[in-house]
């Protein structure tokens, strides 16, 4: 019987690999996790700044004394046409 140590060694290293394998999986999926929801907040993030950005811009448009003067809208988006009553 010399192949008995040599399948021995065979099933414990197959028991091995399997436990590597099976712990390297784990891992994959926790750092899958971690790796979206930082994606997510940097989105979100982003979004943030960008609306930011934008809010900043109206305010500057909003307070430009020389479109006052003029009698233009403060804010370019008011004044399209509409028929409606903006009083709300």
């Amino acid at each position: 019987m010399p192949y008995l140590p040599i399948l021995v060694l065979v099933l414990f290293g197959l028991v091995v690999l399997v436990a590597i394998v099976v712990r390297v999986i784990g891992s994959l999926r926790r750092f899958r996790a971690a790796s979206t929801l930082v994606a997510d907040r940097v989105g979100d993030d982003a979004g943030l700044l960008r609306a930011r950005f934008a809010a900043l811009g109206v305010a500057f448009a909003e307070r430009r004394p020389d479109q006052a003067r003029q009698g233009k809208p403060r804010v370019p988006s008011v004044d399209r046409g509409r028929q409606e009553d903006n009083r709300g």
